[in-house]
C-alpha cells in the first residue's frame, strides 16, 4: 500500500525549474531515503508534500489525499522534522515538546516522551535560546517520535547531532519501521541512509535519476575485489569490465563491473586462487559514480564546457 505517491511533480519559480518530473512512492512500513546534493530539489519536494508549496504540475498524494487541497487532514497523520529547527526562545525545551503534543491531540504517547528525553539526554528545563543546534534538533525529534503518526518526514534530521545521538536516532527509526510506520528520510549522511533505508531515490537538478533498493542500485556500479593467486595473473588489464588495478601487500586489488564478474573470476581461477575478498559497492560508491557519469555526459553534450550554474 502506497502512503506517498508523487507523479510527474513539477515546480517552477519564475523561469527556473526547481522540480522537473519527479516520481517516487513510499509504501507502508518502508523507510525511503531521499538523497542528492544541495540545491537538487529535496527540500522543495518535501515542502510540496507538506502543502507549504503548491505544485506547478503533477499529482502529489499522501494517504490517497491531495497534498495541497487536503493538507489539514494529512497533517493529522504526519510528523515532520526540518534540518534547521527554530524554536520559541523564551520557552523551555519541555514546554515546546508539550506544546507540539497538545497540538496533535491526546493520542500522542507521554510515556514515550519521557523515555525519549532520557535517550537523547535533553535538559528540558533550559530555555530554547540557550540550546545548541544539536539540542534544538533533539526537541524536534522527541516531539516527532512521541507522536502516533503514520508517516514521518525527516529532512536532514541528524544535522548537529553527535555520533552517539545519531545512533539513538537510528534506533528510533527502526522501532517505527517495525511498527509498520512509513518514513521519508532526506539525509547527506549516506552511511545512515544505507543502514536504515529499504529504498533510495537519488535526485539531481530537480529530477529523480535513480530509484530502487540498494541491491537493485548495486547492479549499476562496480564491485571491489582483492585477490591473491599462486601464479602472476597475466593480461588482467585486457579483461573487459575491470578497472583501477593496483598491487597491494595483501594481493591484487581492482574494481569490476557487475555484469563482467562471472567471466573475470573464471579467467582468474586458472592462476590458482589463494584468497578472494569481494566487497559490494556502498551507497556512496553508487552516488558518486552516478554523479560522475552525469557530469561526463554534460561535458560531452556541451562540447567539453559545463555551464557555470552546474
Amino acid at each position: 500500500m502506497s502512503i506517498v505517491e508523487v507523479s510527474d511533480l513539477r515546480k517552477k519559480f519564475g523561469k527556473f525549474n526547481a522540480l522537473d518530473g519527479v516520481n517516487f512512492k513510499v509504501n507502508q512500513g518502508e523507510v525511503f531515503g531521499f538523497i542528492g546534493p544541495n540545491g537538487a530539489g529535496k527540500s522543495t519536494t518535501i515542502r510540496v508534500l507538506l502543502g507549504i508549496l503548491k505544485a506547478t504540475k503533477g499529482d502529489v498524494k499522501l494517504f490517497g489525499k491531495d497534498a495541497w487541497k487536503e493538507a489539514v487532514e494529512i497533517h493529522k497523520r504526519i510528523a515532520y522534522v526540518p534540518g534547521d529547527v527554530n524554536l520559541w526562545p523564551n520557552l523551555t525545551g519541555g514546554e515546546v515538546i508539550d506544546l507540539f503534543m497538545k497540538l496533535r491531540g491526546p493520542k500522542d504517547d507521554r510515556s514515550k516522551r519521557k523515555d525519549l528525553i532520557r535517550k537523547f539526554g535533553l535538559d528540558t528545563t533550559k530555555k530554547c535560546r540557550t540550546y545548541s543546534k544539536g539540542n534544538r534538533q533533539k526537541v524536534a525529534l522527541i516531539a516527532a517520535f512521541s507522536s502516533n503518526a503514520d508517516l514521518y518526514i525527516l529532512d536532514e534530521p541528524t544535522s548537529g547531532l553527535d555520533p552517539l545521538m545519531e545512533q539513538v536516532f537510528q534506533e528510533c527509526v527502526m522501532e517505527l519501521k517495525n511498527k509498520g510506520k512509513s518514513i521519508l528520510l532526506s539525509s547527506h549522511i549516506l552511511s545512515e541512509v544505507e543502514k536504515l533505508c529499504d529504498k533510495v531515490g537519488i535526485i539531481r537538478q530537480g529530477k529523480i535519476i535513480e530509484t530502487g533498493s540498494l541491491d537493485e542500485l548495486r547492479h549499476l556500479t562496480r564491485t571491489h575485489i582483492l585477490i591473491k593467486t599462486k601464479k602472476s595473473i597475466s593480461s588482467l588489464n585486457e579483461i573487459h569490465g575491470i578497472h583501477e588495478i593496483k598491487e597491494t601487500n595483501q594481493g591484487l586489488s581492482f574494481q569490476i563491473d557487475t555484469e563482467a564478474l562471472a567471466d573475470a573470476i573464471s579467467y582468474i581461477s586458472q592462476f590458482g586462487i589463494l584468497k578472494l575478498e569481494s566487497k559490494p559497492p556502498t551507497l556512496e560508491d553508487i552516488f558518486m559514480r552516478h554523479y560522475e557519469n552525469k557530469v561526463l555526459e554534460e561535458v560531452n553534450e556541451t562540447g567539453g564546457v559545463l555551464s557555470a550554474s552546474k
